[in-house]
């Protein structure tokens, strides 16, 4: 008997191990500093454009010599990155904002500290799709409905006098959004570039709507910091924002470019195409954004009861 649960407890460590590798890398986020002495800030983030300023602070803060050492941890679907914030496995994310907020209203103590990025979505058809209208019917996929994508997706439904219900909504994962749109298997998609992008270099796609066009200033992604993390780390997270900042000031378009060639891995085709409709100046989370946010997250089922300005955003004193 004794045998058999020595097994037991052994085969469940390896299970345990195997689940933790497939959400994420092998990043030991319990470490807090390096032998070097410096202090180890673990970022979970998808290899997206919307992540660009993360990518270009931790290069920065490397060329600086900093004592602060940003790990970057890589995720490949959202609810794993949201799972590894929320439980304190990594110290902050790159993450879509009305994940986060979700997990607020629930009671998870998590902060906003900075957006990802201005503008940077597209809604992306088939080339047979000519109207709004022509999308009747069809299959339209999004991320997540806890996004931007299906805010700006139901934004221009209304705009054009249609309703969720008049399409066929399913979620599909960025890197899947491509290839299901050249094979017919949905008629369009909203997503985090730089896939749009891909769909319109490589011919099997257009763009429909751009997302300023939907809605100014829209909130998307954020750099979002678990808060036990950040109350015991204030100064460090304070550099980081500050840093960050600059970070996406710094960001121009050859300066873009070349992080984005180096940490997502994408032709300068598609990077062309998708660093056009992109911003990373000013990365501030505004009140008045915010509560525009807010007010659609409501307004289309989307989030019952988000978090106020005051509970969920962090403001440096």
């Amino acid at each position: 008997m004794k045998f058999n649960r020595l097994i037991s407890v052994v085969i469940s460590m390896v299970l345990f191990g195997s689940m933790v590798g497939c959400s994420s890398s092998s990043t030991d986020t319990d470490d807090t500093s390096t032998d070097s002495g410096k202090t180890i800030v673990t970022i979970g983030y998808l290899p997206i454009t919307h992540a660009l300023a993360v990518f270009e602070e931790k290069e920065l803060l490397e060329q600086e010599g900093s004592d602060i050492d940003i790990k970057l941890e890589k995720f490949s679907a959202w609810s794993d990155l949201t799972d590894a914030l929320n439980t304190g496995r990594i110290d902050g994310a790159s993450v879509l904002i009305e994940l986060a907020m979700s997990a607020k209203s629930q009671g998870i103590d998590l902060k906003a500290v900075a957006l990802g990025h201005k503008d940077g979505n597209v809604i992306v058809v088939s080339n047979d799709i000519q109207s709004v209208a022509d999308l009747k019917g069809k299959t339209f996929a999004i991320p997540h409905t806890q996004s931007s994508h299906n805010i700006l997706l139901n934004d221009m439904l209304s705009k054009e006098g249609l309703t969720i219900d008049d399409i066929n909504i399913t979620q599909l994962s960025p890197s899947e959004m491509p290839s299901s749109l050249a094979s017919g298997a949905i008629a369009g998609y909203c997503v985090a570039e730089p896939f749009g992008a891909q769909a319109v270099s490589q011919g099997i796609g257009r763009v429909l709507y751009y997302s300023e066009d939907l809605w100014e200033n829209s909130l998307c992604c954020g750099l979002v910091f678990n808060g036990e993390y950040l109350e015991e780390h204030q100064d460090i997270v304070d550099t980081i924002i500050d840093k960050y900042m600059e970070a996406g000031n710094s960001l121009d378009d050859a300066t873009a470019k070349n992080i984005a060639s180096e940490y997502l891995g994408q032709t300068d085709d598609v990077l062309d195409v998708s660093l056009q409709w992109i911003d990373y100046n000013d990365l501030t989370i505004s009140q008045e954004d915010y509560n525009l946010l807010c007010d659609k997250v409501i307004s289309y089922g989307i989030l019952e009861n988000p978090p106020t300005y005051e509970e969920f955003v962090y403001a440096k004193d």
